[in-house]
C-alpha cells in the first residue's frame, strides 16, 4: 500500500510517500479497513516536530483521524460487516499505525459507522475535534440543558475544535461567545449558532465577556488557544466557574486570580484513552462517535471541512495548518 511516512523529526518535507506492506489483521477483534480519507490535527504537526510518543519506532505513520471501508473482518467480529463504512481516532502517535495510508486496522470496539449522511472526507474531519469539545463541554465542565441558560466562552470559535464546541454547546441550551480573528471567521462562527463573536485583536475579550454576562461572567471557559490565553481568562469566568484547557498552561502562569474565585480548572486531552491503554475509555469514545453520527444524519450538527489535498500533498497540508489560518477542518482525501 502507499502511505506517508515520517522519516525523522522536522519540517513538513520528512514527510515522504512510500509503498510498505498492507497491514494484517492480528486478533480476531479487528476489522481492516480501506481508508478513504485522513483527518489532519495539530497533534500531527507536533509529533513532526517533537517525535513520537515512541521515537525508537521510525518511521512513522501520522494521522489520528480516518474514515473508510471494512475490507476483511477478523473471525469474532459482530459489530461490522465487509463493506461498512467506518470512522474513528486511532493511531498516529508513533504507539499504533495512523491513517495517513491506504489501510489501516483496528480493534473494531473502537470504532463507529460513519455518518450516513457525510461523505468520508467529512468523516475523517470529525473524531478527535469532536470528542474533544465534547469531553471538555459535557464531561469536564458538566454542561447539562438547565431551565436558564448557562453562558460559555469559546476561544478560537472558527478553529477544528472550537466550531463543534459551539454546536455542542448551543445543544444543551447555553448562550455562546466565541473569540475569532477575523470577519469571515466571525460570520463563520455566528452562522453555527454563536450569539457573540468578539474580535480579539481589536478589544479585550474578558470585558466583552463580563459585559456580555451583566458584570457576572461566563459559566465556562473552553480555552483551545493556551498560552497567555488561559491566564487572561480567568477574570472572565463567574465565581465559582469552570475553565478548561486543551493545552498545557506556561510555567509562569499566575494561578492567585483562579484561586480567588474558586475556579474549576480541568484540562482536556482526549488521546489519554490511547496514549495510557485505557481499553474502556476507548469504547466510550466510540460510543459518542456512534451517538454523535445520528446528530450529524439529523442536521444538528455539521462540520467544516475547509481544504482537501491529496495523500502526496501530505506537506502543504501541514503548512496551512500550522499558519492558523483555516477555518473549520483539513482533510487528506486517499
Amino acid at each position: 500500500m502507499k502511505a506517508i511516512l515520517m522519516t525523522a523529526v522536522g519540517d513538513p518535507d520528512v514527510l515522504q510517500i512510500a509503498d510498505i506492506p498492507d497491514p494484517t489483521i492480528q486478533s480476531p477483534t479487528e476489522i481492516l479497513v480501506r481508508l478513504k480519507a485522513a483527518g489532519i490535527n495539530p497533534i500531527d504537526t507536533k509529533i513532526r516536530v517533537r517525535g513520537t510518543f515512541q521515537p525508537e519506532r521510525m518511521p512513522a505513520i501520522l494521522g489520528c483521524d480516518g474514515a473508510g471501508v471494512v475490507e476483511a473482518i477478523g473471525s469474532e467480529v459482530s459489530k461490522f460487516k465487509v463493506g461498512d463504512q467506518v470512522y474513528f481516532c486511532n493511531g498516529g502517535l508513533g504507539l499504533h499505525q495512523g491513517n495517513y495510508a491506504e489501510l489501516t486496522t483496528i480493534d473494531e470496539k473502537f470504532a463507529a459507522h460513519k455518518p450516513k449522511s457525510l461523505s468520508f472526507e467529512e468523516a475523517a474531519a470529525v473524531p478527535l475535534v469532536l470528542l474533544t469539545a465534547w469531553e471538555a463541554l459535557y464531561d469536564r465542565a458538566n454542561l447539562q440543558s438547565a431551565s436558564i441558560s448557562p453562558n460559555v466562552l469559546i476561544h478560537a470559535g472558527a478553529g477544528g475544535v472550537g466550531h463543534v464546541a459551539i454546536q455542542l454547546a448551543k445543544l444543551r441550551g447555553a448562550n455562546v461567545c466565541t473569540t475569532i480573528g477575523s470577519e469571515a471567521k466571525a460570520r463563520f462562527a455566528r452562522g453555527l449558532g454563536a450569539d457573540l463573536t468578539i474580535a480579539y485583536k481589536d478589544n479585550d475579550f474578558v470585558e466583552a465577556a463580563i459585559n456580555w454576562t451583566k458584570g457576572e461572567g461566563v459559566d465556562i471557559v473552553f480555552d483551545t488557544v493556551g498560552g497567555k490565553v488561559i491566564e487572561q481568562s480567568f477574570p472572565a469566568v463567574k465565581i465559582c466557574g469552570d475553565l478548561v484547557t486543551i493545552l498545557e498552561p506556561p510555567a509562569d502562569i499566575s494561578w492567585k486570580v483562579a484561586r480567588t474565585r474558586n475556579l474549576r480548572f480541568s484540562f482536556e486531552l482526549m488521546l489519554t484513552p490511547m496514549l495510557l491503554g485505557k481499553t474502556a475509555l476507548q469504547v466510550q469514545q466510540a460510543k459518542v462517535l456512534s451517538e454523535s453520527a445520528a446528530l450529524f444524519d439529523t442536521g444538528k450538527l455539521k462540520i467544516h471541512v475547509s481544504e482537501v489535498f491529496q495523500l502526496a500533498d501530505i506537506a502543504k497540508a501541514h503548512q496551512l495548518l500550522e499558519t492558523g489560518s483555516a477555518i473549520g477542518k483539513i482533510v487528506i482525501s486517499i
